[in-house]
């Protein structure tokens, strides 16, 4: 038996592929790899992705939450609730509208600039409902002030949504209604 280097002399040596060849093989691996994981709200028409988006979201029921809270701290300042329970609906407000903006971007741009708007307003106002539910008048003035405010956007955005998509959807914070997977209550 031969030592050495003619040892593997019968052995077939393959060529070994450039590091430029390994890299672009790799890169095409990860783009295809990439491309795999897209959600279904980044492909086919625009109708389909924010369709896809809402539902995937929860964006019509996060969007009726929203609107549900400002309602509780209508009712809170009305009924004059002591401060405890005024404040937890205040946070509950701020806590939602943080929630919901942490399921932005959107697919579409418009309805992303619509919502993180509104988002951002009623985040606001359940702040200074908050700061102002022992007392403070002119923050609670202000709070129902932006909470209206935060409403109309709201309505902007549920308008973008059915101008894109064809349909308005469901606010319901319970349940799809009739127990409907399909986020527009159809």
């Amino acid at each position: 038996m031969a030592s050495g280097p003619d040892r593997y002399s019968s052995v077939i040596h393959a060529a070994r592929p450039s590091r430029a060849v390994v890299a672009l093989g790799l890169a095409v691996v990860g783009c295809l790899a990439l491309a795999g994981c897209a959600g279904q709200e980044q492909s086919g028409t625009p109708a389909h992705q924010v369709s896809t988006w809402v539902g995937g979201a929860g964006a019509g029921s996060q969007i009726g939450g929203i609107e549900v809270d400002t309602q509780n701290i209508d009712l809170a300042v009305r009924q004059h609730d002591p401060t405890g329970e005024l404040r937890s609906v205040c946070a509950l407000l701020s806590s939602d509208a943080a929630t919901a903006n942490g399921n932005l971007p959107t697919p579409d741009q418009k309805l992303t600039d619509d919502l993180s708007t509104a988002y951002a307003t009623a985040y606001d106002a359940g702040n200074d409902c908050y700061n102002g539910s022992g007392g403070n008048k002119k923050l609670l003035a202000a709070s129902t002030s932006l909470r209206l405010k935060a409403v109309a956007q709201l309505q902007v955005a549920i308008a973008r949504i059915a101008a894109v998509t064809g349909q308005v959807p469901s606010t319901t914070t319970t349940t799809a209604p009739s127990g409907s997977p399909d986020p527009f209550g159809n």
